[in-house]
């Protein structure tokens, strides 16, 4: 789905997604094909998520979703969850006034319960930082899963029919979005997945319901300015259908 690119296409506000998420996958292969150990390619990741969070703020996206580390990513050895956990300390500790000086507001989604009460301590002050900020939203999902979101979702909205605060009949669509993680943010209009892989894995199930996906073949730690600017072309040559026809949208262009 990478698609040509053609130079003729501007990134411009009609064309432009609201809200990126990406997939950050190839750590640990850009690190193999060099012989390194994969915290290597997770520090070098570090490097692709300054370039992109850069490009994002001035193209004017408003917000941009980074899948940090998954539900599922425990799973792997003891000694790189352990590095990255130390990575991501790091990063709060110094990356955090970075993008506060630039405006960015951070928010970071998941369970955050199993993280150590260092790491939530950081976590809370970081978002607490950079709350009135307006340039762009940056957010952060650790120990996230689309399961997870939804679960949690629907637990609340149980809860107030249990309170008799809601009859069954009042649930909707809008109303379990309302209280996803992100409810109160546009839902993502481009997703983007690096390192060849095609598949969502298990991210932001409810909000990729019409979302346009991008697949790069180009490992995370190399996914940087000119390929960021690649994807965003790409996306401003998409003509979103939502279930419409051509002519429909022809004919309704405020629905693109």
């Amino acid at each position: 789905m990478t698609g040509t690119v053609s130079a003729e296409i501007p990134v411009s506000a009609d064309s432009r997604p609201r809200h990126v998420a990406i997939i950050m996958d190839g750590n640990n292969r850009w690190a193999k094909e060099r012989r390194l150990k994969g915290v290597a390619g997770h520090k070098a990741g570090v490097g692709a998520v300054k370039s992109v969070v850069e490009v994002c703020a001035r193209e004017g996206v408003e917000v941009l979703t980074l899948f940090a580390f998954s539900s599922e990513n425990w799973r792997r050895p003891q000694d790189e969850v352990s590095a990255l956990m130390k990575l991501f300390v790091f990063a709060l500790e110094r990356e955090v006034r970075k993008l506060h000086r630039n405006d960015i507001r951070l928010r970071i989604i998941g369970d955050r319960s199993a993280f150590s009460p260092t790491l939530q301590e950081l976590m809370a002050k970081a978002e607490q930082l950079t709350s009135n900020n307006t340039t762009m939203t940056l957010v952060i999902a650790a120990n996230y899963g689309g399961h997870w979101d939804i679960a949690q979702a629907t637990r609340q909205v149980a809860e107030q029919v249990k309170a008799g605060q809601l009859q069954p009949s009042d649930i909707t669509d809008d109303l379990i979005q309302q209280h996803l993680s992100i409810g109160d943010l546009p839902v993502p209009d481009l997703m983007i997945r690096t390192a060849g892989e095609q598949r969502i894995s298990n991210f932001m199930l409810w909000h990729l319901a019409y979302t346009e996906l991008y697949f790069s073949p180009v490992f995370w730690p190399d996914f940087k300015e000119d390929e960021m600017r690649k994807a965003l072309q790409v996306y401003a040559g998409r003509q979103r259908r939502f279930g419409q026809t051509d002519d429909q949208i022809t004919a309704s262009p405020s629905q693109q």
